[in-house]
Order: structure tokens, then C-alpha cells, then sequence
């Protein structure tokens, strides 16, 4: 009897046989990373959704009420990029849409630790933060050619929905796939 704890099988090359490589005392199955992703990336997605629905808050509180961004020194280029004619989408500052889409990804994301295992939530989590996605690449590319500003708030807006679709990904990879859909694969 083995302890799949301690030690790994290798299939060999010649006519599949199993070889026993050594101990691994440090490694874990994969089914129980799969659980820790399982269990903690609906919380990460909640953490990161909560940021970016203050980022998106304060730039959109800010220019509602005409008020200045505030810019840490390094990179001062948030007014110039708040007040380009590319700031606004139908007439609304892109802030307005980033406290939308913060807030479906904060409900997607609660709705994942109430039920990990949902085909449809975690499909949707990686799609909607994929969009996300493109469309932060979008706003940095419009920045880098035509604005030439920074603004920290785009950047961290930016991170969050990079490290969103990563633990969207993370997620559904660790997910195990129902028997019903193996048995169509088949």
C-alpha cells in the first residue's frame, strides 16, 4: 500500500507502466490544492472586487461634483486623463461603468463562495472579468498613445481586473468537471 502523501507514481515510457520516482514529502495531491483554490478564490475575487468598487467610487464621486483628482507624486496624471475627451462613454465618465462593473463582479463573486461549484457563476466570473480585461488594455493603450498620462487609479483599476481574471481562471481550473460532462467527452 502507498501513501500518495509521501510519494508520486511516474508512468514510464516504454508500455505505460507505472515507476514508483521517489518521495515528495512536500507535495500535496492535487485534489487538495484544488480545494484551497476552490475555497479561496471566491474571497480573493470579493477583496478585489471591493477595491475596485472604491477606485471607481472615488473617480466617479470626484468628477461628479467637479472636484480634482488626487495624484500621488510619481504619476500626477489623473486630471489629464479624467478631463480627455476619452474619459466619458455616452456623455458618462468611465467611472460610472467601473462602479457597475465592480459591483457584478462583487455580486458574481459572492455568489461563488455560496456555491464554488456552479458551471454557469464560474463561466460567467472568468468572462465578465475578461471583458474586463480587454477593456483595461483599451483604457492603458489610450493612455500611452493619445493622452500620453498616467492615472493610478486606471493602473489599479487595471491590476485589479488582471488579478480577477487570474483567479476567475484559477478557479475554474481547480473546479472539478461533473461526471455527466466526462461522459460526453467520451
Amino acid at each position: 500500500m502507498r501513501n500518495s502523501s509521501r510519494e508520486f507514481i511516474f508512468a514510464g515510457a516504454v508500455g505505460g507502466a507505472e515507476q514508483l520516482v521517489g518521495p515528495a514529502a512536500t507535495a500535496t495531491s492535487p485534489g487538495e490544492n484544488g480545494a484551497k483554490i476552490r475555497y479561496l478564490a471566491p474571497y480573493v475575487m470579493l477583496a478585489l472586487a471591493l477595491i475596485g468598487i472604491a477606485v471607481a467610487f472615488y473617480d466617479a464621486y470626484a468628477i461628479y461634483n467637479g472636484q480634482l483628482l488626487w495624484c500621488p507624486p510619481p504619476i500626477d496624471g489623473c486630471n489629464e486623463v479624467a478631463g480627455s475627451p476619452y474619459a466619458r462613454i455616452f456623455g458618462m465618465p468611465v467611472g460610472y461603468y467601473g462602479i457597475v462593473y465592480y459591483l457584478y463582479m462583487f455580486g458574481l463573486a459572492m455568489l461563488l463562495a455560496f456555491d464554488p461549484l456552479s458551471r454557469g457563476l464560474r463561466f460567467g466570473a472568468l468572462l465578465y472579468a475578461a471583458v474586463g480585461v480587454i477593456f483595461s488594455i483599451y483604457f492603458i493603450v489610450l493612455e500611452l498613445t493619445f493622452i500620453h498620462a498616467f492615472c493610478i487609479y486606471c493602473l489599479v483599476s487595471a491590476v485589479t481586473t488582471v488579478l480577477f481574471a487570474i483567479a476567475a481562471l484559477l478557479h475554474l481550473k481547480a473546479t472539478p468537471i461533473p461526471a455527466v460532462i466526462m461522459e460526453m467527452a467520451k
